[in-house]
C-alpha cells in the first residue's frame, strides 16, 4: 500500500509527527516495532521534565515557547492534563554548566525566573542541603510531563485525524528512491513518498550509512520513599536539576502515588547496542544516585521502590537531528536525554519538511551537515 509519509518508530518524536500530519489531512501510517508505549526505547518513564531556561543553549529557547503552546492545545483537543507546572530550581556554583547556562538563556531570552543564594534556596525548599557557595535558580514556568499519558493522546489524535497505525511491526529495510522509498517489514512492503525515520537508538539500525557519529547509552531511573514525606509535599519540592562533584542530577515530586524520581543525567555513559540492554538496576548504578542523594537531597535518600533503564542516543556535541538523509527520507533524532519535551513542535517541524521541504522553525543547529554529511 502507498502512503504519502511513513512514520518509522512511535516514541515521542514519531508520534508527535503521525499526529501533525494525520491533522493536516495526510495520508500517513506509523509502524512500531514493539507495542506504542513500550520500555525498551527513550519514551518511557513516567515523568519528562519540561522547561525554558535552557542550559544546553539558548538557541532551544524559541522551540521552547512553541512547545508549550502544542503541548496545550494537544491537552485541549484530548481534554487530559498532561503538563503539570510545579517550577524548577536548579542549582550549582555560578560557573557551573547548569546554572551559567540557565542564566544566560534566561536573561538573554528575558525569561521569568529568581537567584536565590544557598539559604534562600533551603528556605524555600528545605529538602535540599547544599554548600553555601551554591546558587538556585528558580523558573516559575518549569514542570513535568507525564509521559506515558502524552504518547498514548498523541497516538489517539493522530488515529481519529485519520492516520493508520501498524504496531509490533519491525522495519527490515528502506530502499529509497528519487521519487519514493520501498520499506520492506515483517509485516509485508509499504510504500510512501517520504519516510520519517524516528527509531530512536534503532535509528544507525535502519541508516547504517547516515553520516551521523551516534552512540546509544544506558540510562538508570529510580524512585525513592522518602524518609519525611512533608518536606516533598507540593510547593516545597518542585522539578530540580543539580550539578555537584557527583555531576548533574535532576528529579521530580512524587506523583501519583510514586516515589520521589531521581536519575543522573547520562548515568555512567555506557555505550550499548539498544538489543542487548542490561535491563535490571543494581547497587553499581545505585552508586551512581545515593551519594547526591546523601549530601544533597538526604530525606529523598529512602527505601528504594521502583527502578528501570531507558535509552539515550547521544550526538557528539548532544544536540538534535533533524534533516533529510535523502531525497525521500527525513531522520529525526532529538535525542541526547533532552529532547521529549519538544515532541510537538519537533512533529510539526516534520510534518512541514514532508510537505514542503522547509520549515518556520530556525531547526539549522540540527543539521547533518555539521558531521560532514553532504
Amino acid at each position: 500500500m502507498r502512503y504519502d509519509v511513513a512514520v518509522i518508530g512511535l516514541g515521542a518524536a514519531g508520534s508527535a509527527a503521525l499526529h501533525a500530519l494525520a491533522r493536516r489531512g495526510i495520508r500517513v501510517v506509523g509502524i512500531e516495532r514493539f507495542k506504542p508505549g513500550h520500555d525498551r526505547g527513550s519514551s518511557h518513564g513516567q515523568t519528562r521534565i519540561i522547561r525554558l531556561g535552557y542550559f544546553e543553549h539558548p538557541s532551544y529557547v524559541p522551540l521552547l515557547r512553541a512547545t508549550y503552546a502544542e503541548w496545550r492545545e494537544i491537552e485541549r483537543a484530548a481534554q487530559r492534563k498532561l503538563m503539570h507546572i510545579t517550577g524548577i530550581i536548579e542549582i550549582g556554583r555560578p560557573d557551573s554548566e547548569l546554572v551559567a547556562g540557565t542564566l544566560a538563556a534566561s536573561r538573554q531570552h528575558n525569561l521569568p525566573h529568581e537567584v536565590l543564594d544557598a539559604a534562600e534556596t533551603m528556605r524555600r525548599f528545605p529538602a535540599f542541603r547544599i554548600p553555601e557557595d551554591f546558587i538556585g535558580v528558580f523558573q516559575p514556568d518549569g514542570g513535568f510531563l507525564e509521559v506515558e499519558p502524552a504518547l498514548e493522546t498523541m497516538l489517539a489524535l493522530a488515529k481519529t485525524a485519520g492516520a493508520e497505525i501498524r504496531s509490533e511491526t519491525a522495519v527490515r529495510s528502506l530502499v529509497p528512491s528519487s521519487k519514493a522509498v520501498r520499506i520492506e517489514t515483517s509485516n509485508g512492503t509499504i510504500e510512501a513518498v517520504t519516510a520519517i525515520v524516528a527509531a530512536g537508538p534503532w535509528l544507525k539500525h535502519l541508516l547504517p550509512d547516515l553520516a551521523a557519529p551516534i552512540r546509544v547509552t544506558r540510562q538508570v531511573q529510580v524512585w525513592f520513599e522518602p524518609t519525611d514525606p512533608a518536606l516533598f509535599a507540593p510547593g516545597r519540592f518542585p522539578v530540580f536539576l543539580i550539578e555537584t562533584r557527583h555531576g548533574q542530577h535532576y528529579g521530580f515530586p512524587p506523583h501519583n502515588g510514586s516515589g520521589v524520581k531521581i536519575a543522573k543525567h547520562h548515568h555512567a555513559d555506557q555505550a550499548v547496542d539498544p538489543d542487548h540492554v542490561e535491563r535490571n538496576v543494581g547497587e553499581v548504578d545505585l552508586a551512581l544516585i545515593r551519594p547526591a542523594l546523601a549530601d544533597n537531597i538526604p530525606a529523598a535518600n529512602g527505601k528504594l521502590l521502583a527502578a528501570s533503564t531507558c535509552l539515550y542516543t547521544v550526538t557528539p556535541d548532544r544536540d538534535f537531528i533533524i534533516d533529510r538523509a535523502s531525497g525521500s527520507v527525513i531522520v529525526a533524532s532529538p535525542c541526547s536525554g533532552h529532547g521529549f519535551k519538544f515532541a510537538p513542535v519537533i512533529g510539526e517541524i516534520l510534518a512541514d519538511l514532508a510537505i514542503s521541504g522547509i520549515t518556520a522553525h530556525d531547526i539549522s543547529r540540527f543539521s547533518l551537515a555539521r558531521f560532514g554529511a553532504a
